[in-house]
């Protein structure tokens, strides 16, 4: 079996898209930075997000239900940052980004490139993680102009350019 060091240092060269994870709701609100998201099915639209069951805001995402997928670009590079940073008190986080809820009242990150705003419809448990499976409510595209943004070798880059060759 792959020792975890190992595991890690190869999936640093996968890269991801970055996404910053909110939600908002009876369980309060709360924001994290993930890689771990992907398109399951489009009939119905659903999404899948990993999140560690560990995690100080697991709590929130589990009693809300719901979530919102930003999808971070250029414009926004500052938000996976602050999210990803286990100093900055949940409040704080939302405090430092302009955010405004969509239709399942989950903060919609302003400058994100896109937005799914989601409802968990099941959770499954492996290792260390949950996986939320999530149908997608609503969406809002940000400037498409912009270049994505990506997680790759320990590191943010930027990605993309709607030239063609």
């Amino acid at each position: 079996m792959t020792d975890i060091s190992s595991f890690r240092s190869a999936m640093s060269l996968l890269a991801g898209a970055v996404n910053v994870i909110t939600t908002d709701g009876p369980s309060g609100m709360a924001g994290f930075t993930a890689t771990a998201v992907c398109s399951v099915t489009d009939q119905p639209p659903t999404l899948l997000v990993c999140m560690n069951r560990s995690s100080y805001a697991h709590k929130f995402f589990t009693g809300n239900q719901v979530l919102c997928v930003n999808v971070m670009g250029n414009a926004s590079q500052e938000a996976p940052l602050i999210f990803a940073d286990r100093n900055i008190r949940m409040a704080d986080r939302f405090s430092r980004v302009k955010w405004s809820p969509l239709t399942t009242g989950s903060p919609v990150i302003e400058d994100a490139l896109v937005s799914f705003d989601c409802r968990i419809a099941h959770t499954n448990d492996v290792g260390s993680h949950s996986i939320f499976m999530c149908e997608v409510e609503d969406i809002r595209c940000g400037d498409a102009q912009q270049a994505s943004l990506v997680y790759f070798n320990r590191n943010y880059h930027h990605v993309g350019s709607l030239e063609t060759h």
